[in-house]
């Protein structure tokens, strides 16, 4: 809805602003997204049914505390952040997995969040594994498993929405990546080697795959003021953008 208004005030918060999709673009997404949902995630449902009860996840009462859920959530987040890691450089590493699969997330250079769960559907399994990892190795209540689940949505909308707002949760949770730092990963596209992690910052700083928006990021940090006070003569400029 802020892509369409391209109102001014938020336009100065756009991380590419000069990278724009109209109405169409966007429903031609979410119409793409629908139907993977439906064909892909929607069996897949299905059948992990089983394996939810397999594992342990519980439906019955009483439901569990406040502190379990929180506890239990933040395993989570981190286990599927490193999981998710190895697996989405993987599909950058081989030629093979990016031409055949993640290039279809990459269509989309600069990310809207309709665009988040806008993937292959072998990728949906592929780094859907990862997301059901933590609730593999730590067994919780239904009521859990579903938040985790809305939670990990929640998050890749805001990281693939294109926007770093002053209240975004970036500014107040360590070590998260959030929407500046997943759009550099767009915005380079099938030769990044930077920013592979889904979540947090911390894995593509341990093995140094976070060097090229580093310096991007230092570079282009001393120009945002500068360029924001010029989008109001001469228009919005992007953050990123190649030298």
């Amino acid at each position: 809805m802020i892509e369409l208004l391209r109102s001014k005030k938020f336009e100065i918060y756009k991380i590419q602003p000069k990278t724009t999709l109209t109405f169409s673009e966007m429903m031609e997404c979410y119409r793409k997204v629908l139907m993977t949902f439906v064909f892909a995630v929607g069996p897949l449902q299905l059948f992990s049914y089983p394996i939810i009860e397999w594992v342990g996840i519980r439906t019955s009462l009483p439901l569990p505390s406040a502190s379990e859920v929180f506890w239990q959530l933040v395993v989570y987040f981190v286990v599927e952040d490193y999981a998710n890691y190895w697996l989405h450089r993987m599909l950058h590493h081989y030629k093979w997995g990016y031409d055949k699969i993640h290039s279809v997330h990459h269509e989309y250079v600069a990310p809207i969040s309709f665009a988040a769960p806008y993937a292959h559907w072998a990728e949906i399994i592929i780094l859907g594994l990862a997301s059901f990892l933590g609730p593999l190795l730590v067994p919780c209540h239904m009521f859990t498993f579903l938040l985790w689940f809305v939670l990990r949505q929640i998050e890749a909308i805001e990281t693939h929405s294109g926007y770093e707002f002053p209240w975004s949760p970036s500014k107040y949770i360590p070590f998260y990546g959030g929407a500046i730092y997943h759009d550099y990963h767009h915005f380079v596209g099938e030769s990044c080697h930077s920013n592979f992690a889904s979540v947090f910052t911390y894995c593509d700083y341990i093995y140094g795959t976070d060097k090229g928006f580093r310096y991007q990021k230092e570079v282009f940090e001393k120009r945002r003021e500068k360029l924001r006070m010029e989008e109001k003569v001469n228009g919005s400029a992007p953050l990123f953008k190649s030298e």
